[in-house]
């Protein structure tokens, strides 16, 4: 059996891990980042199914996001974002850069199935 592979990019241990481990749990291939610089590059070359983002993490993630969704190659890749507080403005900019899920951490491991399918759903 295939598992998909889901890249998580996150810096801070919780809830990265916490969703990594849920993750698996869900049988996906997990893949963990730490820095948004090295996102567009292993996105092109592993070709994931789903991508989480800690919002948080160092680097211009949001320029990042809209980097992946203005490729051809990797703009149908579903993008779900947390972050501790999801303030308004962290809000508009990571839905502007093109993420289709904007959750507080504590929502993402919490509701990660209904993420995933909202995610994945087509319009």
């Amino acid at each position: 059996m295939v598992q998909p592979l889901a890249i998580v990019c996150y810096e801070r241990l919780l809830p990265g891990s916490q969703l990594v481990n849920r993750l698996q749990d869900l049988h996906y291939r997990v893949l963990a980042l730490n820095h948004a610089a090295r996102l567009v590059a292993t996105v092109q070359r592993e070709c994931p199914l789903l991508l989480f983002v800690d919002l948080t993490t160092p680097g211009d993630v949001c320029g990042t996001i809209a980097a992946l969704k203005s490729a051809p190659a990797t703009a149908h890749l579903p993008v779900i974002g947390f972050a501790p507080d999801i303030t308004p403005g962290l809000l508009a900019e990571a839905q502007a850069a093109g993420a289709n899920v904007v959750v507080s951490e504590t929502a993402v491991t919490s509701h990660l199935s209904q993420l995933i399918d909202q995610a994945l759903r087509l319009d």
